[in-house]
């Protein structure tokens, strides 16, 4: 699934609709879904690159942040620089330049919708399995 369609599926599970513009939920959401559009590539074309992702995060010691999205209880926030270390610098880079703004930009738009899309992708408390694609759909219903 490209990242324009995720970013479209994310948008609209968090009320942005997935349209173009500045609003948080609308670009974040459209950036968000270029960033793991990039990561599925990556990895090989792997159907739910959300595991990666929150995997990045720990890594660059945001365990608490990530946490605290996939569990219940308030969401903690995460900054772009936060963001920027999280993350693989060329998937990064591939989500900023399909938006057309600078990576610390598109760091700085995750940063703003990431706590909130994982914590919609996640109501059981742990990151499920199945298509991204699918666990999007899931939550809009």
């Amino acid at each position: 699934m490209a990242g324009n369609d995720l970013g479209g599926l994310l948008g609209g599970l968090l009320g942005g609709g997935g349209q173009q513009g500045g609003a948080a939920s609308g670009g974040g959401a459209n950036i968000l879904g270029a960033l793991l559009g990039a990561l599925m590539s990556k990895n090989g074309g792997g159907n739910n690159p959300l595991g990666g992702l929150l995997d990045g995060l720990t890594k660059a010691g945001l365990t608490d942040q990530a946490q605290s999205w996939v569990g219940s209880g308030d969401n903690q926030p995460v900054t772009g620089e936060q963001v920027r270390q999280a993350v693989p610098d060329d998937a990064l880079q591939q989500a900023a330049e399909q938006a057309g703004i600078s990576p610390e930009q598109a760091a700085d738009q995750i940063a703003q919708v990431l706590p909130e899309t994982v914590d919609k992708l996640t109501p059981i408390g742990a990151v499920p399995s199945g298509s991204l694609e699918d666990i999007i759909r899931q939550q809009q219903l």
